[in-house]
This record gives structure tokens, C-alpha cells and sequence, in this order.
């Protein structure tokens, strides 16, 4: 059974709410899935919060197979961004799911480095279809 780790933002309900739909998709297609809104964000330790926090979604990536990255909006979120050249760089495949339909024109559906390092996929029917295919 492969890892997941779901990059997202995570700043709205909205973005809450889809981030836990997306990870129940995935588990049921047959994944394990570290989602850091849920699995790394409840710390009650205010001094140390943001170490904690970073290293136990670095912790995180390095052992997920695949990262998924949730890259709608205007600019893919800045945290999601670092997340995805994270484990670019480490190697693992990376599938970019992008169901919002702006693009930037002639320069791509997203920022260039962005598009370059990962798999993308217009909706979560072919997210899935594509997870399958690295079991």
C-alpha cells in the first residue's frame, strides 16, 4: 500500500473541507494518506509549534511515495509550492491536481517551475486513474 502525502492549502473551511474529501478519495482508492492539517497541525507546545510542525511534515514526505498537491487558485499556495520542490528534489512523483480551470495564457496552466515538476491531473477522477498506476 503506497503513502500519500497531501500538500494543500489550509487556511479556509473551504480548503478544509476539500482537503479531508480528497483524502477519503484517495484512502478508498487504496492508499495510506498523511494529511498535515490533521496529522501534524493539533501541537500544543506554542514555543516549539512551527519546528514541530516542520519536521514532522519533512519527516512526512520523506517517507510518502507520492506526494499529491492540491494546486488551485491563482498561484499555488506558497507552503504547497515548497512542499512539491521538496520531493521533486528527493525524487518521488508528484501528481498536481488542479480543478480550477484559470490559466496564465501562453505560459501554462500554472507557474512554469511548478508545471515542469509535476503530473498534472484536471480532477480527481484522474488523480486516482494515476495513483493506480504507481502501485
Amino acid at each position: 500500500m503506497k503513502t500519500v502525502y497531501l500538500a494543500a492549502p489550509l487556511f479556509t473551511g473551504a480548503e478544509l473541507d476539500f482537503n479531508r474529501k480528497l483524502r477519503d478519495e484517495i484512502k478508498k482508492a487504496g492508499s495510506n494518506v498523511f494529511l498535515p492539517q490533521e496529522d501534524s497541525n493539533n501541537i500544543k507546545d506554542e514555543k516549539n509549534r512551527q519546528k514541530i510542525i516542520f519536521d514532522k511534515n519533512l519527516a512526512a514526505i520523506d517517507k510518502a511515495d507520492i506526494l499529491v498537491a492540491v494546486i488551485d487558485g491563482a498561484d499555488v499556495d506558497s507552503g504547497t509550492s515548497w512542499e512539491i520542490g521538496y520531493a521533486y528534489a528527493l525524487g518521488k512523483p508528484v501528481l498536481g491536481l488542479r480543478t480550477d480551470f484559470r490559466t496564465l495564457g501562453i505560459e501554462g496552466t500554472v507557474n512554469l517551475m511548478i508545471e515542469r515538476s509535476i503530473i498534472l491531473c484536471s480532477g480527481i477522477p484522474e488523480l486516482l486513474a494515476r495513483l493506480k498506476s504507481f502501485k
